[in-house]
C-alpha cells in the first residue's frame, strides 16, 4: 500500500475527507436553492454541520475553489457521456443534428437520475450559463466535451448563426435551463419523455433558418459598425 493510500484510509484521511464531501454536499444544496453568490460561506459551513472556522479555506482556499470542487464532482461524467455519444456520431459517418443534440442532451440529463447532487448540479450550471455575463469558462473547462461537440455542430448551421448569432451557445444555455427547471420541480417517475422533447427542441433551435428580417438587420449592423469604425488605411 502506498503512503498516499495508507494517508486516505487513515482514520484522519477518512476524516479529511468526509469534511470535504459534506461541505461540497451543503455547497451543492445551498448554491441550487440560493444562487452561488447569494449565499455565504459561513452559510455553508453551518449546513455542513462545521465549528472549524478554517475548514472551508483549508479544503478549498475561497469561493471559487469550493465551486470548482462542485462542477469538477459531475463534470467528468457528463464530459465521458458525452465523448462517447460524439464518437458513436463520428463512426456512423452520417451528418445528423439530431444525434447531436443528443449527445448535447443525454449525459447532461443522466444528471435527474443522480442522487448525490445531480439535480442541485444542473440549477447551479443553468444558473452560471443564464447570467447576464455567463460564466462559460467556470463550466466549460478545458479538455471539456464541449469543444469537440461544437466543432461537429458547425458545419451543419447556417454560417451566420454560428460567427455572429452564437446559436450554439444559446442552444447550450436553453437546454441546461430546461434542465434546471425540471431538476428544481419533484422528482417524476420516468424523465425519457421529457429528455427526448428536450432533444427535438434544441435539434430545432440548431436548426433554425435566419429569417430576412434577422438577415437584413445584421447587415445594417455591419454596415454601421464599418462606417463607425473603418479599416485603417496603409
Amino acid at each position: 500500500m502506498t503512503a498516499h493510500e495508507t494517508q486516505a484510509t487513515s482514520p484522519r484521511g477518512r476524516k479529511a475527507g468526509d469534511t470535504r464531501g459534506t461541505l461540497i454536499r451543503a455547497a451543492e444544496q445551498l448554491f441550487a436553492a440560493k444562487g452561488v453568490d447569494g449565499v455565504s460561506l459561513n452559510e455553508i459551513k453551518r449546513a455542513a454541520g462545521q465549528r472549524n472556522a478554517m475548514a472551508l479555506q483549508y479544503h478549498f482556499g475561497d469561493r471559487a475553489g469550493l465551486l470548482r470542487a462542485v462542477l469538477d464532482k459531475h463534470l467528468p461524467a457528463v464530459d465521458a457521456g458525452r465523448e462517447v455519444l460524439l464518437r458513436q456520431y463520428e463512426d456512423s459517418g452520417i451528418a445528423d443534428l439530431r444525434s447531436l443534440a443528443t449527445a448535447l442532451v443525454l449525459p447532461a440529463a443522466a444528471k435527474l437520475a443522480d442522487p448525490d447532487g445531480g439535480r442541485e448540479f444542473l440549477q447551479i450550471v443553468a444558473e452560471l450559463l443564464n447570467r447576464p455575463e455567463p460564466l462559460v469558462e467556470v463550466v466549460v473547462t478545458e479538455g471539456s466535451s464541449i469543444y469537440p461537440w461544437r466543432r461537429l455542430v458547425e458545419p451543419l448551421l447556417v454560417p451566420e448563426s454560428t460567427a455572429v448569432l452564437h446559436t450554439r451557445f444559446t442552444a447550450m444555455r436553453f437546454c441546461h435551463a430546461e434542465l434546471a427547471a425540471r431538476a428544481a420541480a419533484r422528482p417524476r417517475r420516468d424523465d425519457r419523455l421529457f429528455t427526448s422533447r428536450l432533444v427535438d427542441l434544441v435539434t430545432a433551435l440548431l436548426a433554425a433558418p435566419v429569417s430576412e428580417q434577422t438577415a437584413r438587420l445584421l447587415r445594417e449592423r455591419d454596415r454601421k459598425d464599418r462606417s463607425e469604425h473603418p479599416a485603417p488605411t496603409r
